[in-house]
């Protein structure tokens, strides 16, 4: 960490007063992602030791700048030590954006225009900032070729048909993905082809969408990014909905290119299926393998895609034993069984005053972790905190501003991050976590409410929120933040 530190010294001229970990951010690719506040700058850094990622990372984003598109400004770097520091673009992604505002398939019409502005840049990426992108520094291939195809079709056989005990004849299945290889090889290649274009790699800033995570990128076909995007497994978009955006896309993409919406449409659904296909060999890879359950939280909805799919498409291509691979997985009793999100591990926080009585644990696991507040600078000195609480905008704002305060965050958040690793491996269902001041209105709120954000948008848990002073005194409407 003292790198990142000392990069952003050096670019802002002054210390970071305040290092949060991201850990909601790192998914599966193994970076370290922190945010370094100062008086006046923040910023993200990332740590990481694949050198040629970074360097794809960092040119990539240096290039597709100088097009004007909307990916985050490279501040400094020091690639002997796998670490740089980017522009700091919140954190809302698109993804979180999609949960927080529908009810089933009924998605809010301001979710419906976020992804109608991200489907229209898409093709900006592909075409007018592809056409001149040094396609050298792309890793671990320079394009979408039969052998990145392969591995991702094996990604799949591997990690997922195999582990998950799903019986496939191996030559039958090799013959089809042959056949499926060459199919896919015959769509036109010569464009960026993103490689992980889906919801939790755009961020929403002041209601526009950034974009980040393209470091795996190369020369490819166009039908791949979208069909990304449109079948983000736990994004479950409606089929109407993705009509809806694949045609905007296609009448964007046709200011671009001389569209042939036939020979496109040709090849998209297999692009679909392989997608796909890839995403299960992640969950499988993550989920089986290396036993981090939350991961196979995304396998109904790949398995509910597969099956529209099989009912609403023909492809143009025959792959008998893939196909029967695919219906043996929906009907398989092991995959119908992964755990759903609500059946994970939800994760209770509280808020309370050391004067009055701790909460109780109602799932009856003793309690969990209780930390004590007090230790920290108290708003409630102050006259001008004393009516207010720690969701106020003017006591986050002190509260910030104290190092005592991060650092203590930080190092709950470490302890409550590793228990809940533990629990979901597991498979624990409850996890309690108390936070206690003088007054519980102030210093125990803000902790809670961090510690609530952090933990939020992660896969498998689920998190209830109570300030038990605060209802106490009835001090919960609306924030000022």
């Amino acid at each position: 960490m003292d790198v990142l530190k000392r990069l952003f010294e050096q670019h802002f001229h002054s210390p970071p007063e305040r290092v949060l970990p991201l850990q909601g951010q790192l998914g599966g690719s193994g970076r370290v992602i922190v945010r370094l506040a100062g008086a006046e700058h923040t910023a993200i850094g990332i740590l990481y030791s694949v050198r040629e990622e970074n360097v794809a990372f960092l040119e990539f984003s240096r290039h597709f700048r100088r097009h004007g598109l909307p990916v985050p400004e490279i501040y400094t770097e020091d690639l002997s030590q796998g670490a740089y520091l980017e522009e700091d673009l919140g954190d809302t992604t698109l993804f979180e954006f999609l949960s927080a505002n529908r009810s089933g398939e009924t998605v809010a019409p301001k979710v419906v225009e976020a992804y109608r502005k991200v489907v229209a840049i898409l093709p900006r990426f592909q075409v007018e900032a592809g056409r001149d992108l040094n396609y050298k520094v792309c890793y671990p291939r320079a394009s979408f070729d039969r052998q990145s195809i392969a591995w991702d079709l094996n990604y799949f056989k591997y990690y997922f048909l195999r582990l998950a005990g799903i019986p496939f004849n191996e030559q039958a299945l090799e013959v089809d993905f042959t056949r499926l290889t060459k199919f896919l090889l015959g769509a036109n290649h010569d464009y960026f082809l993103y490689r992980d274009f889906q919801s939790r790699n755009i961020m929403l800033r002041d209601g526009q969408p950034w974009f980040v995570d393209y470091q795996g990128g190369r020369k490819g076909a166009l039908q791949y990014d979208i069909a990304s995007l449109l079948y983000d497994g736990k994004a479950d978009l409606s089929p109407a909905l993705r009509q809806q955006l694949l045609d905007h896309y296609m009448d964007c993409l046709a200011g671009f290119i001389d569209l042939k919406r036939d020979a496109f449409m040709e090849h998209y659904y297999s692009f679909v299926y392989v997608r796909i296909l890839q995403a299960l060999g992640a969950y499988g890879f993550r989920g089986f393998y290396e036993r981090k359950p939350h991961f196979l939280q995304s396998v109904p909805y790949a398995l509910r895609n597969l099956r529209w799919l099989a009912e609403n498409v023909k492809l143009p291509v025959a792959l008998p034993a893939l196909l029967d691979a695919l219906e043996r997985m929906s009907s398989s009793e092991k995959l119908q069984q992964s755990p759903a999100p609500a059946a994970g591990l939800t994760v209770r926080i509280f808020s309370f005053s050391f004067h009055q009585s701790m909460p109780s644990d109602e799932s009856g696991n003793g309690g969990g972790f209780v930390f004590d507040a007090r230790s920290l600078p108290n708003p409630g000195r102050e006259e001008q905190f004393r009516s207010l609480t720690g969701r106020d905008a003017p006591v986050i704002e002190y509260l910030d501003s104290q190092q005592s305060v991060h650092e203590f965050l930080a190092h709950a958040s470490s302890l409550v991050d590793t228990s809940v690793a533990s629990y979901q491996k597991r498979g624990f269902s409850s996890l309690m976590v108390s936070f206690g001041c003088t007054g519980g209105q102030h210093r125990s709120v803000y902790l809670a409410e961090h510690l609530a954000k952090h933990l939020r948008g992660t896969a498998g848990i689920e998190v209830v929120l109570r300030h038990t002073q605060l209802e106490k005194l009835g001090m919960l409407g609306e924030s000022t933040q």
